[in-house]
């Protein structure tokens, strides 16, 4: 592509990676704060709101699956450009375009890898389920704690994904990155003591509820609990799309199906299991309190969207600028999204939790290699292991 070109469809994808993954979180806190049992009780604390992580779960799911939808329309434009004499590029619009230029680009950089298609495509099933379960986990623990802090805890993923990658693709980490790693540990557990001892103001909770708080502890450990399952995930990914062709819009509908299916199986058998004793797994009770209250479900729509926006333009960026990028604008997120519950009142400023979160986004930056340590060898072939790799590296680099 051009570099005028290249330039403009980066930052459209970098602005929409923001815009989405900003929206995500802040509408996913405001779907777990409505009200949807005892709301006429004078005592705030007697109310019950949405609490249903398996759903949320389904709906990010039905969003990423709605990705087919443009992936069926790319096809037919594509078909039907083939019979027209004008060029696509004059008849597709603008986010046409876009996919189009970004899966030519990817088909380019994938060479004679074979295509991900037939019983290849159930490869990514795996990622799914390690998808399903961290984010139901994060789902209850988003809950339990802030959208800021749960935000800025999921930063923990980078810990285990170095690690992984050390175990399972043979990757060497320098004495740097592991002391990298080390600030990145020692970030997420300021942050986590923040939400601890500064919890926030639950719904029906007043502001004069403070001190210790399990519930918050809990929530954090959830958090970064599900982030073994995030990394997974994200090891995984890079293992297949490493081995096979396949583009990113084609990658979140096969992970939306898959993740669909799953979750829809899954259901029932937790209800009959977990259903009587947590109202988490309580089918019944979790359909009408999504479709009774309309807050609830119009937010649940806005979530569908603005996941499986965010899921194209986060692998359209891992796979067509960097891996690196992609890390740096999730942390750019994770500050707006902290502005934003400041700003509509849904926690207070926390000094600790600043601290935490600059000790956290610094070490971050320091192993992706945004940021270089003075000792560091910048002569030396770059043998870094971020959270995803790009698309271009070799097949063989994994061996």
């Amino acid at each position: 592509m051009p570099a005028s070109k290249s330039a403009s469809t980066a930052l459209i994808l970098v602005t929409g990676m923001l815009i989405s993954g900003v929206c995500n979180t802040i509408l996913n806190k405001y779907q777990d704060m409505q009200c949807v049992g005892n709301c006429d009780d004078p005592d705030p604390s007697k109310r019950r709101y949405f609490e249903q992580p398996i759903w949320q779960t389904l709906n990010m799911f039905v969003g990423e699956s709605a990705v087919w939808i443009v992936y069926v329309y790319q096809l037919w434009q594509k078909r039907r450009d083939r019979r027209m004499t004008v060029p696509s590029a004059v008849n597709q619009l603008d986010a046409s375009r876009i996919v189009d230029d970004i899966d030519d680009q990817l088909k380019h950089q994938a060479g004679e890898r074979p295509a991900c298609d037939g019983w290849k495509s159930f490869l990514f099933w795996i990622p799914t389920l390690c998808d399903l379960t961290a984010t139901t986990v994060m789902n209850v623990g988003l809950i339990l704690t802030s959208a800021s802090v749960y935000q800025m805890l999921r930063g923990a993923v980078v810990i285990f994904t170095g690690l992984f990658s050390y175990f399972f693709l043979n990757r060497r980490l320098r004495p740097y990155e592991w002391f990298s790693l080390v600030l990145v540990v020692v970030g997420v557990a300021i942050v986590g003591l923040s939400s601890v001892l500064f919890p926030q103001n639950a719904p029906g909770q007043s502001s004069e509820d403070t001190g210790f708080d399990p519930a918050s502890l809990l929530g954090v450990v959830l958090v970064l609990g599900a982030q073994l399952f995030t990394a997974s995930q994200f090891v995984i990914e890079e293992k297949i799309m490493l081995r096979y062709q396949v583009t990113p819009l084609r990658a979140v509908g096969l992970e939306g199906t898959f993740g669909l299916v799953s979750v829809l199986a899954a259901m029932p058998v937790l209800h009959v299991l977990l259903g009587k004793r947590h109202l988490y797994f309580d089918v019944e009770q979790g359909f009408h309190d999504f479709f009774d209250h309309p807050a609830v479900w119009q937010t649940g729509l806005a979530i569908s969207l603005s996941i499986a926006f965010f899921n194209w333009f986060g692998l359209s960026i891992t796979s067509t600028i960097s891996a690196t990028s992609r890390s740096t604008i999730d942390a750019c997120r994770t500050l707006f999204i902290w502005m934003v519950s400041l700003s509509l009142g849904w926690e207070q400023f926390s000094w600790i939790q600043v601290i935490g979160f600059i000790v956290m986004v610094t070490g971050t930056f320091y192993f992706n290699g945004v940021l270089r340590w003075p000792f560091q060898d910048t002569d030396a072939e770059d043998e870094r292991a971020p959270l995803l790799r790009s698309t271009s590296r070799n097949e063989n680099d994994v061996e």
